[in-house]
């Protein structure tokens, strides 16, 4: 029996969104993850991850949005799909993918302020 294991957090960055916005296709890029959907308008995304030994890929559903002028808010919704035998396995995964995500991003921001 196979079913989705969610997760969700939102983070507020010390950056517009312009910028927020503009650094996460790299960050994708850098974790070899697939964007499926994107509307840049809408500031909406939605990702694919790669799968690892015992477990399927994620589904990342990114939102952001403008608190104001120097600050973004972004929300990652992840799902996994995970059946009775790789839960054991998959155990934490998908929280652990939305971390990655959030840790390789800050990396990325902080690269560029000091660039």
């Amino acid at each position: 029996m196979a079913y989705l294991r969610k997760e969700k957090q939102t983070v507020e960055i010390d950056y517009a969104l312009k910028k927020v916005w503009a650094a996460i296709p790299e960050v994708l890029t850098s974790l070899e993850w697939t964007v499926e959907q994107t509307d840049d308008a809408a500031h909406h995304m939605r990702v694919k991850t790669k799968a690892g030994f015992m477990s399927y890929s994620s589904t990342l559903t990114i939102d952001g949005v403008s608190v104001d002028e120097k600050t973004s808010r972004v929300t990652v919704k992840a799902e996994t799909p995970v059946t009775t035998i790789t839960s054991i396995a998959d155990f934490g995964r998908t929280k652990e993918r939305i971390q990655l995500f959030f840790e390789a991003l800050a990396a990325k921001l902080n690269s560029r302020k000091k660039s």
